[in-house]
């Protein structure tokens, strides 16, 4: 909040924050932005699924079933971020696209698309966060 102080009192104005504005209404440098957090999300997961590849990795979560579980599930992991960031590579392709003006290349089409990468984000950060928590509750128990 800024605030204008006048002679009686203080006023405030409230700063919105671009990103609760509804998608469809954002413009497509905040969109821009938001893939590249995304990106830089991905990076950070990607570190965490090493660190976690290198805990399960030891001699006592190698031999029981639930240690090469989360073992598995890691590498499963591993490759749908690849997969993610493709995603969002190619979206991002997109975007250059429809700034050159292509032919054939709609400003909905982008938003939609954007609309649908988020989507996956939130059920995959949802997802990343309970394997986490199984992770971190097996390694407790070691």
């Amino acid at each position: 909040m800024k605030g204008a102080t006048t002679k009686y009192s203080t006023t405030y104005t409230l700063i919105s924050n671009p990103k609760t504005k509804f998608l469809l209404g954002a413009g497509l440098d905040v969109l821009h932005q938001e893939s590249r957090e995304w990106l830089d999300t991905i990076a950070f997961w990607k570190d965490e699924t090493k660190f976690f590849a290198h805990i399960l990795g030891n001699r006592e979560t190698k031999e029981s079933e639930y240690g090469k579980m989360l073992n598995y599930l890691d590498k499963i992991h591993e490759n749908l971020f690849d997969y993610l960031t493709e995603d969002i590579k190619d979206h991002e392709k997109l975007l250059s696209r429809l700034e050159k003006s292509e032919k054939g290349i709609a400003d909905g089409d982008y938003r939609e698309e954007h609309k649908r990468l988020g989507e996956s984000m939130v059920l995959f950060e949802n997802d990343f966060r309970e394997f986490k928590k199984m992770v971190f509750g097996y390694v407790k128990k070691l």
